[in-house]
């Protein structure tokens, strides 16, 4: 899941991500841009026919189309490495806008589960979204034995 995306191109690069690995991925409104955007388009390549990604008015919204799954909020300023959880098929991962990663009011909200870290070396201030995006899916889905669909959000 994606809170309120900026960027056109990493957008069409989840989309193809979630073609690839059959995640379904959630878009949280306002999008920076159109979907129509040529850039999205672009980044997606051809893959825009074979991923599933719903467009959600708000955060509240998203949750309530998932009223039973886990969310786990990526974020720097977390403890909890992404690879000690065990992920369940219907877990949501959720990552901010770029530049800023998710706001207070989100990783503090009730159905946060918990907040997850990406490691990297000290000094540097974040990950591209869709390649935290791409470590974290994958991490899922190799836990799930690459299962045929991963269903991880």
């Amino acid at each position: 899941m994606y809170h309120e995306p900026r960027i056109p191109g990493n957008t069409g690069s989840a989309i193809r991500l979630a073609a690839v690995t059959g995640a379904r991925l959630h878009l949280v409104e306002p999008l920076g841009f159109e979907l129509s955007e040529a850039k999205l388009k672009r980044a997606g390549l051809d893959y825009h026919d074979l991923a599933v990604t719903d467009v959600h008015a708000s955060f509240d919204a998203a949750l309530g189309a998932l009223p039973s799954s886990r969310v786990f909020a990526f974020t720097t300023r977390a403890a909890t490495r992404y690879t000690d959880v065990e992920y369940r098929s219907d877990d949501v991962l959720l990552f901010g806008p770029e530049p800023t990663g998710l706001p207070d009011d989100v990783l503090a909200h009730p159905r946060v589960t918990a907040r997850l870290k990406i490691p990297m070396l000290a000094g540097r201030r974040s990950l591209n979204l869709t390649n935290a995006a791409s470590i974290a899916v994958y991490e899922a889905w190799r836990q799930r034995d690459f299962a045929a669909s991963p269903d991880v959000t």
